[in-house]
């Protein structure tokens, strides 16, 4: 390009500089009276950017020159070929030149926008509701106007929801959102750190004298025992209350200790609690109204299974070879909602999550497994002659159970998934030799599932490639129990012993052990409850009754919280609290609370 050339360029991109600037002066009175109050998204500089970028155009095409100084084909094929000589140096030379000079020209003006658009601040927080809390940060670093959109409380509040702190909380309940949402990962962390360090309080819930503990069950944080003597008690741990009032039972008064039958299944959830005796009698409690039961439902032969949907108040029992479905009516009157006749007794019975409104369940039979709904008979779900059932679970869409393989053919162990909706299996997991004794389909991540099994091992099964992701070796007598979440495996084995892993690192990360096997597990975030229920039922020497003996005899039932802000001087072992009444706090160490783990 010549110095005319050159000379034409800086005259016309002034003109057409100086063509937008009226052009813009002209348009904003006019725009200031048509248009609502609008927020710029950056500093406002106006449209004769439009112009800037034309003159890029055409610059980069060729357009910058005037006709007359445009060159021909034969031109251009000639400033090729002087390209490749000496001279075509001072040309490449020019070239720079002018870039150079343009840099600095848009480095010394002010007229041109950041953007070329305005948009109004509610359209802003429809872009900006895409993006993370990375990206949000990063984009109030921008400029005011970008921080003061980037900090809005509506994009905050989504954050907190989609994360899932504070799930109940409406946006006017806290002023600063962005704050709030700070909180809340800093407590996730510190709650990781205690997991992970075995760092919070411990309690073994109280014992009743001359019993034994024959089943515990939670919910959020609410803890249900049945003992041998007909007692049933409930703690609730979320307040550190371990004063836990009985829920009487409406047998006799005058019946001599250990005469009343022994409770053989209890459940809980946010409202009711129910219990099952061995002479197939079934107690209805109400948590809100009080501790006497408010309808008593009889079996004429025990109660083999019980089943209480964590959504309402269905509750579901097995009896002989009769499934029932218990729901109370408009009036507030229990009644039988559907009844099912089964071939064979039933072993495990749950109840679908989120039906609706006719409840449905699923029971197994010896090698028979089947979908129970409302308004409708009993239908076979799985069914294959010599293979029991040995485990189940279920989801609101999906069933998992772990079947025992037998026979002239063996094809291993199994655990086997099926879909509700369509009822077809859909996944064939595992194949090991041991029986598969429990599985948490529930509770796991989307897409994960997590079982134990007698040949000592903890497995995570991946459904979306039906390939185990992870096996320990866990527990030398079998799993008993297992939960796991987003990072970590809480299981439990025949031995007693209650271990704690990352399952993302592969490692172990603590263990607690008692005498007598763990038959619950339940945790969330900030707590995790175990119980270890014996063999026998029987009390062994009543007169000795002491916390060594309960402790060797009668099962323990431990509530573990890793929240440093709950901290209470009640936080420790019975034998280890102070006497002293005092509120003041500390981080307990709960490794020292079990000098007596492993003997």
């Amino acid at each position: 390009m010549d110095d005319h050339s050159l000379e034409e360029f800086r005259r016309r991109w002034q003109e057409e500089l100086a063509q937008a600037q009226a052009q813009r002066k002209r348009r904003r009175p006019e725009a200031a009276e048509r248009r609502p109050r609008r927020l710029e998204v950056a500093p406002g500089r106006g449209e004769q950017a439009s112009g800037y970028l034309a003159l890029a155009q055409g610059l980069l095409e060729g357009a910058g020159r005037p006709p007359a100084a445009r060159a021909t084909r034969a031109e251009r094929q000639d400033a090729a070929s002087r390209s490749r000589s000496p001279p075509a140096r001072e040309s490449a030379g020019g070239g720079e030149q002018l870039v150079d000079q343009l840099i600095r020209d848009l480095n010394e003006m002010d007229d041109v926008p950041f953007f070329d658009i305005q948009l109004p601040y509610e359209l802003a927080i429809n872009i900006f509701q895409y993006l993370n809390r990375k990206e949000l940060g990063r984009c109030a670093q921008v400029s005011k106007t970008w921080k003061v959109i980037a900090e809005d409380e509506v994009l905050w509040y989504r954050l907190c929801q989609q994360e899932g702190h504070l799930p109940e909380s409406s946006i006017s309940d806290y002023s600063c959102w962005k704050l709030i949402f700070q909180e809340c990962l800093a407590r996730e962390h510190m709650l990781r750190t205690n997991w992970k360090n075995r760092k919070g309080a411990v309690s073994e819930l109280e014992h009743i004298p001359d019993a034994v503990l024959c089943d515990v069950h939670s919910h959020d944080g609410v803890v249900i025992a049945g003992y041998t003597s007909g007692d049933v008690r409930v703690w609730d741990t979320r307040t550190w209350d371990y004063v836990a009032p009985f829920l009487e039972s409406e047998y006799e008064d005058d019946d001599e200790p250990g005469m009343q039958p022994y409770v053989s299944f209890v459940r809980i959830n946010s409202s009711l609690a129910v219990a099952a005796y061995e002479d197939g009698f079934l107690n209805i409690w109400d948590l809100r109204t009080g501790r006497y039961p408010i309808h008593r439902f009889e079996h004429d032969a025990r109660i083999q299974a019980l089943a209480l949907s964590q959504d309402d108040v269905t509750i579901a029992t097995a009896s002989a070879f009769d499934v029932v479905m218990l729901y109370p009516n408009e009036e507030g009157y229990w009644q039988i909602s559907a009844e099912f006749e089964v071939q064979k007794l039933v072993d495990y019975l749950e109840i679908v999550p989120d039906t609706g409104r006719y409840p449905v369940a699923v029971a197994t039979a010896g090698d028979l497994v089947y979908l129970l709904k409302a308004e409708d008979s009993a239908r076979t779900l799985h069914y294959v002659y010599g293979q029991p059932v040995t485990c189940l679970d279920v989801s609101a869409n999906q069933v998992a159970f772990g079947v025992k393989s037998l026979g002239w053919v063996y094809e291993g162990n199994k655990i086997l998934v099926y879909s509700l909706e369509a009822e077809r299996c859909l996944s064939k997991l595992g194949n090991a030799l041991g029986d598969f004794t429990c599985v948490n389909l529930r509770d796991s991540p989307p897409n994960l599932m997590v079982s134990g099994n007698m040949d000592r091992r903890v497995r995570i099964h991946d459904l979306r490639s039906d390939k185990i992701a992870l096996s320990l070796s866990a527990h030398q007598l079998g799993v008993s129990a297992v939960q796991m979440d987003d990072w970590k495996i809480v299981s439990g084995g025949e031995e007693g012993l209650v271990s704690v892993w990352d399952y993302r690192m592969n490692q172990k990360l603590w263990e607690v052990h008692s005498r007598h096997p763990v038959r619950h597990i339940s945790f969330n975030s900030h707590s995790l409850i175990t119980a270890n229920v014996p063999y026998e039922r029987v009390v062994r020497n009543a007169d000795l009754d002491t916390f060594t003996t309960h402790r060797r005899h009668r099962g323990l039932i431990h509530a573990y919280e890793f929240a440093v802000d709950q901290l209470t001087f009640q936080s420790p072992l019975p034998i280890c609290r102070s006497p002293c009444d005092t509120m003041a706090g500390y981080n307990y160490d709960l490794a020292l609370a079990f000098p007596y783990d492993h003997s």
